[in-house]
């Protein structure tokens, strides 16, 4: 993992192999925009998808990937056809084992992204994790795989990315580190009340103000379950307790997160708000691409804001706080609720102040059914299926 693939002896990387899961929404969209930014330091041996076809043909056409992963099974036929030169499977976790990918990327949407997180981590390989479902409802078997001989984790959340280079400046963080400090934007409707809230609607939902994202991540901002979810991952990225993470509201998005040690000193990192710049310290590390995505402007920095969360009004925060110091498979209920209660939002079923509600609701029907010093991954699906039966019907109810 630590080759001379990645690195010679005078830090220089070059021909990387990187795999792609989710290669045509958002992340990995920009993570190929890296890419090609980094001429000739990366070569894309696999692209993976649901079911945006068009898009992945588009792709493979232009980097010639060695596989090809379309999990809707109805169009390997048409991508088969239209890419000779690539395998073209169904299974999003073989970019991990046969495309002989250093690095996977796995920007899978929600709890579907948990095959390619397990299979990159058995196969001994760099995980860059965009996918923060897959460890936040999984934790209890994807923590023993990160031991994997040659495995490795380096986040792509914004947030876990600045909290993971400002580690960097410990040299003992099991004991030198005070709190983690998560930064939030706030999202489309901070400091609005509870009834400014009770009508709105998906497009004012979707309407970020500083990043551009997908809409299931979006929608999760916009309630704070997305910042939930990240201390959840956090807890389990890094190792600290949740009395010990905080969230702060930060509405410029320049300071992606902090981290304070024993001694006082809080370490920051700030950028401009640009995916691009997590994608390639994931891909990179421990050295760093060359293209200076995110670089500020410091003459045109007017001033950075913080306050406290709103969490009488986006519950979501709270919510996930609650379901992580249960532990256990809390958290894959919470994670399975919401992407449960966004889809309804989203297809216009229930009110935008109805998901935490839900998500509420589920929680409180959570019962836990295995020990989890024995959890499986079969037991994390059962889980998840379970808690996603419970939303169903509250949602119905």
């Amino acid at each position: 993992m630590r080759s001379g693939r990645f690195a010679d002896r005078l830090g220089h990387v070059s021909s990387v192999r990187v795999a792609i899961a989710g290669s045509t929404g958002s992340i990995g969209t920009q993570t190929l925009d890296v890419v090609r930014a980094e001429a000739g330091r990366y070569e894309v041996v696999g692209l993976g998808v649901g079911s945006s076809v068009e898009a992945l043909i588009a792709q493979a056409l232009e980097f010639r990937p060695k596989v090809v992963v379309v999990a809707d099974r109805r169009a390997l036929a048409e991508v088969a056809r239209a890419l000779p030169f690539a395998e073209v499977v169904d299974d999003l976790s073989v970019l991990a084992t046969d495309a002989g990918a250093d690095v996977v990327i796995n920007a899978v949407v929600g709890f579907a992204g948990l095959p390619v997180t397990v299979a990159t981590l058995r196969a001994g390989k760099r995980l860059a994790l965009a996918n923060k479902e897959s460890l936040i409802a999984a934790g209890p078997v994807v923590q023993p795989l990160r031991s994997t001989p040659g495995a490795e984790l380096v986040p792509v959340d914004s947030e876990h990315c600045a909290i993971h280079q400002c580690l960097r400046s410990s040299a003992r963080t099991e004991s030198e580190v005070s709190r983690l400090v998560l930064t939030a934007s706030g999202g489309p409707f901070r400091g609005r009340t509870s009834a400014e809230l009770a009508d709105v609607g998906v497009e004012q939902a979707l309407a970020h103000p500083t990043w551009k994202m997908g809409p299931k991540i979006t929608i999760d901002s916009s309630t704070l379950m997305n910042k939930g979810l990240e201390v959840i991952e956090a807890h389990e990225l890094f190792g600290t307790p949740f009395d010990h993470i905080e969230v702060v509201v930060h509405p410029q998005s320049i300071i992606h997160s902090m981290v304070e040690f024993t001694d006082g000193a809080t370490i920051a990192q700030l950028s401009l708000p640009d995916m691009r710049l997590p994608i390639g310290y994931a891909l990179a590390y421990p050295y760093r691409i060359a293209t200076p995505f995110g670089r500020i402007d410091w003459t045109t920095l007017a001033r950075l804001d913080f306050e406290a969360p709103d969490i009488a009004t986006f519950r979501c925060l709270a919510l996930a706080y609650a379901a992580g110091r249960v532990g256990g498979t809390a958290p894959a209920w919470l994670s399975a609720a919401n992407e449960e209660a966004v889809d309804a939002f989203l297809a216009g079923r229930i009110r935008w102040t109805q998901i935490a509600e839900i998500c509420d609701a589920v929680l409180q029907r959570h019962q836990e059914a295995t020990d989890i010093t024995t959890m499986t991954v079969d037991d994390i699906v059962h889980a998840d299926h379970t808690a996603r039966r419970v939303a169903q019907e509250v949602l119905h109810a």
